[in-house]
């Protein structure tokens, strides 16, 4: 690993965006330079570059189980690390991972704090299971605790109903997003079904996980409102066998999610093509496994995102969303190497040559 001192001398082609595009780049102090230093560069790396990607949904700290030590959660950074996403936004943990801040070798996170879910209407050891009239004291306590967000689970299975079903009632939705918002702190939610949409948005949701349900009906709301979504698509691909596992309790449920399945590119080009930003984010740290975020922004792609709004997705756009640099003067440099054009073939994210964390050589 090259020490944060050592000038690094990144050539070939830098994707600063999307159309802009500079020839080299250096290294200094850990920091993106456009000038020349006067120090020969340690390092020299030759290819086509790109800003650390971004995982806008994951959970460091998570497994099937809920909560993971210290070593499990360490595993999960750096194989998210080694696919070349420097950038998380872990979308709900119960394990506190403030320790990984002090880790310079380690991705950044932005937290959510903890999920708020309905009492047993979700994974269980995941989240604060409560009842409406504590959601808004709650959602401030999580705003404080967090990096500017908060997560809510929207919609889950109702038993009763044999089917997913909305979580909140719109009035307290309402109070408590206002009350995340006066906190400094914007709100996303878990939704994959229709019904808990209109009220989210309506109650002033920042933005939606998965958002399986968008509809017709729905997806003009959200383009107005300015509604980000992470559509998750390498964990919506799970549903058929989620669907086959609970078929024989909850049938309703089964087909439901089947026919989700079923349009969720679709979905996705629709909510794009209407205007409504779409974000990479891979639901690792639940089930799946993590280090999938250049599979995901091939799902992007495969839903009929143009290349450059799939690599903007997990690059450009995500990190102006969550206020974070890119390659800028004086940013820290954390960049991924490839050896051919992204934009050409976003497959090549599963190869990188070199990855740099903090002006670090670290892959």
């Amino acid at each position: 690993m090259a020490a944060e001192s050592d000038v690094l001398h990144i050539k070939g082609r830098v994707l600063v965006g999307p159309e802009e595009i500079r020839d080299e780049l250096w290294v200094v102090g850990g920091r993106i330079s456009y000038d020349r230093p006067a120090a020969a560069p340690a390092v020299t790396v030759t290819g086509w570059t790109l800003p650390g990607l971004v995982d806008a949904h994951c959970h460091v700290g998570l497994d099937a189980q809920g909560p993971v030590d210290a070593a499990t959660a360490e595993k999960q950074a750096l194989t998210d690390r080694e696919a070349g996403a420097l950038l998380l936004r872990d979308a709900g943990s119960p394990s506190d991972t403030r320790w990984v801040d002090d880790r310079a070798d380690l991705p950044r996170i932005i937290r959510a704090g903890r999920h708020i879910a309905r009492t047993r209407r979700y994974i269980r050891n995941y989240a604060h299971e409560i009842e409406p009239g504590d959601l808004t004291a709650y959602v401030r306590r999580e705003a404080r605790r967090g990096d500017g967000w908060v997560k809510l689970v929207g919609d889950w299975i109702d038993r009763e109903a044999g089917d997913l079903a909305a979580c909140w009632p719109k009035g307290a939705l309402t109070e408590a997003i206002a009350a995340a918002h006066e906190e400094g702190a914007r709100v996303t939610a878990h939704c994959f079904a229709e019904d808990s949409l209109t009220d989210l948005v309506e109650a002033g949701i920042d933005c939606v996980e998965h958002a399986t349900g968008l509809t017709e009906d729905t997806i003009p709301l959200f383009a107005e409102h300015g509604v980000a979504i992470v559509p998750t698509l390498v964990n919506i691909a799970t549903f058929p066998a989620l669907a086959a596992g609970g078929e024989a309790k909850f049938p309703r449920w089964a087909d439901h999610l089947r026919r989700l399945h079923a349009r969720r590119h679709d979905t996705v080009r629709a909510a794009y093509d209407a205007g409504i930003p779409v974000f990479a984010g891979t639901d690792a740290g639940g089930s799946l496994a993590h280090g999938l975020i250049p599979d995901e922004v091939a799902e992007l792609a495969a839903a009929g995102l143009p290349a450059t709004a799939a690599l903007s997705a997990a690059t450009w756009g995500a990190r102006a969303w969550l206020g974070r640099d890119g390659l800028t003067e004086g940013a820290s440099a954390d960049l991924v190497v490839y050896d051919s054009d992204p934009r050409a073939d976003v497959r090549v994210l599963a190869a990188p040559r070199r990855i740099v964390l903090r002006g670090a050589v670290v892959g």
